[in-house]
């Protein structure tokens, strides 16, 4: 059974900073870089967002418009780890981000019905 435990959240201020990190385990027949990887957002009240994915080998991003220049979606395969740094935050970033796997294949996807292991999400707070 994959686990994905998410850190790195907290409240910061318009304008700053803050890196999310995902750690994967339970990964028993095949290894975390055969999987896409992506971090999804979800605000009170709103539906959940895709925001970053990135596909096994890590050489291929996708972003949502709403953070394309400003959030950094990475890998290391070597210790089965998943990051987003945000940078220029604003109040609406507001959420709680969520890493997910992709069901079965090692592309990247915005799309949430492409994933089947999620984490329990770590909370973001932007004030202005």
């Amino acid at each position: 059974q994959v686990q994905l435990v998410e850190s790195g959240g907290g409240s910061v201020q318009s304008g700053g900073s803050l890196r999310l990190s995902c750690a994967a385990s339970g990964y028993r027949y095949k290894t975390f870089s055969v999987y896409g990887m992506g971090w999804f957002r979800q605000a009170p009240g709103k539906e959940r967002e895709g925001v970053a994915s990135i596909d096994g080998a890590g050489r291929t991003t996708i972003y949502a418009d709403s953070v394309k220049g400003r959030f950094t979606i990475s890998r290391d395969n070597a210790k089965n780890t998943l990051f987003l740094q945000m940078n220029s935050l604003k109040p609406e970033d507001t959420a709680m981000y969520s890493c997910a796997r992709v069901c079965a294949d090692s592309g990247a996807s915005l799309n949430d019905w492409a994933y089947c292991s999620w984490g329990q999400g770590t909370q973001v707070t932007v004030s202005s």
